[in-house]
């Protein structure tokens, strides 16, 4: 009888890639985890109890086969693992290093919920498919017929191009448009390398283009060209704009200068990155080398705005949130590593405006706060402890308070374009589907600031429901 490769938790512990010392990984924005080796892959996947009821499965956005995959993998059948991953994920190698499996797969596991450790899921993801890249199991996309049928996609973020893989490889004509001179959205400008490097992403970017999809890049919708000559030119219309509007914070002396926006100060490190001409940063605006930094905000992106500071070479960087660390919306893992990093958390903290001095800023008003009685969502909320005020001292504030939709009714000239109270895109969920005649949305654009899993999901979703509606006609003309 054949040895039990699973169900190993028991005597196996619970292990992660090895992580990078945080002296050493502060001087660069490589990825901090090393890749994991054959035999620790397999030691780890070989710890899936294999349950009858997957949570990991269930919580996941796409419902990847986790449990298959890891046996595969715990087997040594390392091909077969990698084709059922991409089965259901069209960029499960970018998912395995940046979805935050705490929240998802990982947190949701079984073993993790008796004591015995998650299954490291996402770092055996992330092995799965780069050594499908080197061994050359990923195969360019080749449709088996070409199809008549054009679409254009706007936004070439994590939604368009799952979208506009999974068209192209029906034979569908597939154009993407948008506004930055790389494709990939946030996973190209908004993700620093040390949690996704770039080459990663420009990989996949020229898997599609070599696979027939055709980008239009440096090119905003309402400006360069319009949302009609679109709809004219294309059969379908997918909206995959994501949300890059940053929510403002009203206070006192909230313009000075130094006061930045997140996506600004991520995307002028990413572009130097790349090795671009970026005047905001070689001024020092937009650059904390030397500087003060305090970063306002909980979330991921106030992780990355962190983290990326202390790379750069400033001199502290403290993050201030409103709620204490229970209730952080970021990934915990993330804040532990901003934290080994040299990144000092000051929770309980809110601000309430800005010193300025010669018209830039010089610190943060800060107000302690105490959490009380839980609001409609199930969280304490924050209350105000009068007298407790202080200044931060600062010389680059980074206001990382979230995303709001841009107003594309108004930017685009469509006043049919319905949207929500909050400026998101009235769609179906599980199509995409607007009210527009041949028009759908995707993605952030239509969720809200979400998980790029999400629009992966959504993306996926869409291109499916626009591919059956392409084919019902030609079953209808058949019968």
């Amino acid at each position: 009888m054949a040895k039990q490769p699973m169900l190993k938790f028991v005597t196996v512990e619970r292990d992660m890639p090895q992580k990078r010392e945080a002296q050493l990984r502060r001087e660069d924005f490589n990825e901090i985890y090393a890749e994991f080796a054959q035999a620790k892959a397999k030691e780890q996947s070989s710890r899936c109890s294999q349950c009858g009821v997957p949570y990991c499965q269930t919580h996941c956005p796409l419902h990847n086969n986790i449990p298959d995959w890891l046996r595969l993998t715990a087997e040594g059948r390392l091909q077969e693992a990698y084709e059922v991953s991409q089965a259901t994920n069209t960029f499960p190698e970018i998912c395995g290093r940046i979805c935050p499996q705490d929240r998802l797969c990982e947190g949701n596991c079984v073993i993790e919920q008796s004591g015995h450790g998650t299954v490291t899921i996402g770092a055996v993801e992330k092995y799965i498919t780069d050594t499908a890249w080197e061994e050359g199991w990923v195969l360019p996309i080749k449709p088996s017929s070409e199809r008549a049928e054009s679409v254009g996609i706007i936004g070439a973020g994590p939604g368009g191009l799952a979208a506009a893989d999974v068209l192209r490889r029906a034979g569908v004509q597939v154009t993407v448009y948008d506004r930055y001179d790389r494709a990939g959205g946030l996973l190209t400008y908004g993700i620093p390398g040390f949690k996704l490097e770039k080459d990663v992403v420009m990989r996949r970017n020229d898997q599609l283009a070599q696979g027939g999809v055709t980008f239009e890049l440096n090119c905003t919708v309402g400006k360069n060209i319009s949302f009609a000559d679109l709809r004219a030119k294309h059969d379908v219309i997918i909206i995959a704009t994501g949300v890059y509007k940053s929510r403002d914070l009203t206070a006192p002396n909230s313009t000075s200068k130094g006061v930045v926006r997140a996506i600004d100060f991520l995307t002028a490190s990413n572009r130097k990155s790349f090795g671009d001409d970026v005047p905001e940063f070689d001024s020092g605006e937009l650059n904390a080398n030397g500087k003060r930094i305090v970063v306002i905000g909980g979330g991921d992106t106030a992780m990355d705005c962190v983290r990326t500071s202390i790379r750069q070479g400033a001199t502290s960087v403290k993050c201030l949130y409103r709620r204490d660390r229970a209730n952080m919306p970021g990934s915990q893992r993330e804040v532990q590593n901003a934290e080994e990093e040299g990144v000092v958390f000051e929770w309980l903290s809110a601000p309430k405006g800005f010193t300025e001095k010669d018209g830039a800023v010089s610190g943060v008003m800060v107000q302690k706060m105490r959490l009380g009685a839980a609001d409609a969502t199930g969280r304490q909320s924050p209350e105000i402890i009068e007298g407790a005020d202080y200044v931060e001292d600062a010389d680059i504030v980074i206001m990382a308070l979230g995303f709001e939709p841009e107003a594309l009714p108004t930017l685009w000239d469509q006043p049919d374009l319905e949207v929500t109270r909050w400026g998101t895109v009235m769609a179906e969920f599980t199509s995409g589907k607007t009210a527009m005649d041949g028009v759908y949305a995707v993605g952030d654009i239509v969720r809200g600031a979400s998980l790029v899993v999400w629009a992966i999901r959504d993306g996926r979703d869409c291109a499916n429901a626009i591919l059956q509606q392409m084919t019902a006609p030609q079953q209808v003309a058949a019968e």
